[in-house]
């Protein structure tokens, strides 16, 4: 049996390098678009200072993009050195799409990003914009290919196991593509993305105003931001509200841990605010509920229930005992493949399997599972419900907030005319305040659905401790601590040059055009 130790080191690694590739990621999703819409205007209007703020904003962006490439090579090369098991379970399905994003995506926002910055006394206008929309696209397209990845590791779809070559295979490529968890994973995530752009534009141009300096050029950028920013929040909340709903249908532990649901409540089940949980009791010890919500959320319905924590329990038990067998009959399978027998009773009970694969974790030998072992791996099933309940709130109470910034930046825009808004300084103070906001609930969201997902890596189908490589502990040590040093570095390699440029401004540009501005903004 793999160490609990070695199974909890390899998760450490991988979510750590995840959380800092993320930390990139959805600023790069945003900051593209908003150089589209930037050098569009340009394109339409001729005026050079949307050139300009197409080229600064796009400088930053490229030095988001750069230090997101480092750390997202590394976080592919662990599924060999780390998770060899699961790649070897679930390569086939798995693979592809990340084949896919790497031959398509990638290589198309490569090679646009570099006709981008290099392209500008070389391109004619029109043909430089396309490049901008190319690289955009690519970009996107690199999203949807990992997160339709991802989806399958929250539903499984398209895919069965094959007894013959003891891994999952692939039957229905469509499906895997199409599947509902990844559509609703790509387009939140995307949306996550376009705001986390729309924060950062407008928080360093509040911090211009705030300043007084490069005021034309703040300002223009403030309106883009704020307007796109609303858009894009507006469409994490609503898209947010529909990730909800798909993990309601496949992932029903998830969605009872989210809500602290220990038991099945009358349907329409009400969503909590907050309460007081108890997880040795199973129970809350208190709680502030708004009737309805949650089952409106989670089914769409005001008639169907959602189950509670202690009724997925007795049904994942159940789910174990058939679940040990499919794996007797698997094993009789690879002495036997021609026991017709064997045949029979995995296929009656192989959906089963992956509850099966559980007991592993306990004993070599599912057959020996006592009862006692049976209720501590049907126990496993269930993540931490506190962490899980807190954290989701905490990145929605973080939307709206950033609903209300935008809604008012965006107002204050309309409302005000020149250099009307530098008086609105409480305004400009939250919108930098704000900064980190955007990245905290992406990394906030990225927990809830990972966590969310344990203890499995493909759900319902392949269990984490089975996943991971067989490495000694020394060594995921010392890999640990090279990755936290290595990612940091970068992180202050990104910080450094992030303050270094926004404090220049437009003048790092070297056009002439802003190296003698004023206090007030003017040339």
């Amino acid at each position: 049996m793999i160490s609990e130790q070695l199974v909890d080191l390899s998760r450490l690694q991988f979510a750590a390098t995840a959380l800092y590739h993320f930390l990139f990621v959805p600023l790069t999703l945003g900051m593209v678009w908003m150089l589209v819409i930037m050098e569009s205007v340009y394109v339409m209007t001729n005026k050079v200072i949307w050139k300009d703020m197409t080229r600064f904003w796009g400088k930053l962006f490229g030095i988001n993009f750069a230090l997101g490439v480092t750390t997202g090579i590394t976080m592919e090369f662990q599924f060999g050195t780390n998770w060899a098991y699961y790649s070897h379970y679930v390569g086939d399905i798995f693979g592809a799409p990340l084949a896919i994003e790497g031959l398509m995506a990638f290589f198309l926002e490569s090679t646009f990003i570099g006709l981008f910055f290099f392209g500008w006394d070389r391109l004619p206008k029109t043909r430089h914009l396309l490049v901008t929309v190319l690289m955009a696209i690519g970009t996107n397209l690199s999203a949807l290919w990992i997160l339709v990845a991802n989806g399958w590791m929250q539903n499984p779809v398209g895919a069965e196991f094959s007894y013959e070559t003891m891994r999952m295979e692939m039957v229905d490529f469509w499906a895997v593509i199409f599947n509902p968890d990844a559509q609703a994973k790509f387009v939140h995530t995307v949306s996550a993305g376009y705001v986390t752009g729309a924060m950062f534009v407008l928080s360093i141009s509040a911090w211009y105003l705030l300043k007084h300096r490069h005021v034309p050029f703040a300002l223009r950028s403030f309106r883009v931001a704020s307007a796109f920013g609303l858009a894009a929040i507006l469409s994490a909340i609503v898209l947010g509200d529909e990730s909800g709903y798909t993990v309601g249908e496949a992932q029903q532990t998830k969605m009872a841990a989210l809500e602290a649901m220990w038991d099945t409540e009358p349907a329409p089940a009400g969503l909590k605010l907050v309460a007081g949980i108890n997880e040795q009791q199973m129970k809350n010890d208190w709680e502030v509920e708004v009737p309805w919500v949650m089952g409106l959320i989670g089914t769409r319905s005001v008639s169907k229930q959602i189950p509670g924590i202690k009724d997925i329990l007795a049904i994942n038990r159940a789910r174990i005992e058939r679940g040990v067998q499919a794996v007797t009959a698997l094993e009789a399978l690879r002495k036997q493949p021609d026991n017709a027998e064997a045949k029979a009773a995995f296929d009656a009970h192989k959906a089963d399997l992956g509850f099966g694969l559980l007991l592993r974790k306990y004993v070599i030998d599912v057959r020996q599972a006592t009862p006692e072992i049976m209720d501590k791996a049907a126990r496993d099933t269930i993540p931490r419900v506190t962490p899980m309940f807190w954290s989701f709130r905490l990145m929605v109470g973080l939307g709206f907030l950033m609903l209300a910034l935008f809604g008012l930046s965006f107002w204050s825009t309309l409302k005000t005319k020149g250099r009307e808004l530098l008086q609105r300084r409480w305004l400009l103070r939250w919108a930098l305040w704000m900064l980190p906001a955007p990245w905290l609930a992406c990394e906030l969201g990225w927990f809830v659905a990972e966590y969310g997902r344990q203890p499995w890596t493909i759900y319902g189908v392949l269990p984490t401790h089975m996943s991971v490589s067989t490495l000694t502990v020394e060594s995921l040590y010392g890999s640990l601590f090279g990755f936290v040093g290595f990612y940091t570095v970068l992180l202050c390699v990104e910080m450094f040059l992030m303050v270094k440029f926004a404090r220049l401004g437009p003048a790092s540009l070297g056009t002439g055009r802003y190296e003698g501005e004023s206090a007030h903004g003017h040339a």
